[in-house]
């Protein structure tokens, strides 16, 4: 039994939703920016499938008005949010360069984690913590 295109389409959009969650969540400027951008993308290919998934109708409408026609309204809200997308990310990656200019580093808070091993060989060597 193949599954429906819908499914397909719903799984898709989990996916690269949980993808841009994940990559949100990380500590470093580019991983979150790329979270962004999937998250950017599955909105959009969610705000397309509000328009039905269609096939065989076509795009306009033509002299036969009994043929299904698809809705060019979620097409073209897909369009507008791809346009202020590209925006929004050229921003954040402006403020992100920005950052590490400031801050010297690219961690999200502007500290680098101090791992254990580190941390502890610091220790040992100046006998006091960094």
């Amino acid at each position: 039994m193949m599954p429906s295109m819908e499914f397909l389409l719903a799984s898709g959009i989990g996916i690269v939703t949980a993808s841009g969650v994940y990559l949100l969540l990380r500590g470093r400027t580019f991983a979150v920016v790329l979270g962004l951008s999937l998250i950017g993308y599955a909105v959009n290919v969610f705000l397309f499938s509000m328009g039905r998934l269609w096939s065989n109708a076509a795009p306009i409408l033509g002299a036969d008005a009994s043929q299904p026609v698809a809705d060019p309204l979620p097409q073209a809200l897909v369009l507008t949010a791809i346009v202020i997308g590209f925006a929004t990310t050229g921003f954040v990656i402006e403020l992100a360069l920005r950052s590490r200019h400031e801050s010297g580093t690219d961690h999200v808070d502007g500290h680098e984690p101090v791992s254990r091993g580190a941390a502890s060989a610091a220790t040992d060597a100046s006998g006091e913590r960094p």
